[in-house]
């Protein structure tokens, strides 16, 4: 158990869902920018989405330093954020006759290799030359890594809650040893 009432998070900019969600909003806004004309508000929901998605993630992670439950709440609100831009990216597949990549297809294994090795800037430069069904797959997967990652880190909160507690319940371990000390 650590002793200090409020502990240090990492910077978020070194999350790796956090990096992820920079490369879906980067790609995003340009998407959305090319395959929408303007005044469809579908190009401000999803950079909405995607922006949500992104900032929560840092919002939830500063905010564990004290409130582990506001935390993995804001966490959630991020991956519910990318499940909504997920929607609009297979709506946009499906309204325009595009395919959508199978799991088992060329593109989608490579595109999958390509979005874990994490190379962000040459993912973008892919994007950005692609068609657009392409983008939206190639977003797709990203996402599907993203849903992932966020769970992942979701569960290890949960369990560092049910191990540790939350802020109050450190407030009063802290307290009651402190008072232990000066009884002595």
């Amino acid at each position: 158990m650590n002793d200090k009432l409020i502990k240090q998070q990492g910077d978020h900019k070194n999350l790796i869902c956090y990096r992820k969600a920079e490369v879906i909003y980067d790609i995003t806004y340009f998407f959305a920018n090319s395959a929408f004309s303007k005044p469809d508000r579908t190009i401000d929901q999803m950079i909405q989405a995607a922006r949500s998605g992104k900032q929560n993630i840092v919002e939830g992670n500063t905010d564990i330093d004290t409130s582990l439950e506001m935390g993995i709440k804001l966490l959630n609100v991020a991956k519910a954020s990318f499940r909504e831009l997920l929607a609009d990216y297979e709506d946009y597949l499906r309204v325009n006759c595009f395919e959508q990549w199978s799991e088992s297809s060329e593109k989608y294994l490579a595109m999958r290799q390509l979005g874990r090795e994490g190379n962000n800037q040459r993912i973008i430069e892919i994007a950005k030359s692609r068609p657009l069904d392409t983008i939206a797959n190639m977003v797709i997967i990203l996402i599907k890594q993203e849903d992932y990652l966020l769970h992942q880190l979701l569960q290890s909160l949960s369990n560092r809650f049910l191990q540790e507690g939350g802020f109050k319940e450190r407030m009063y371990r802290l307290r009651s040893k402190n008072r232990e000390g000066y009884t002595k």
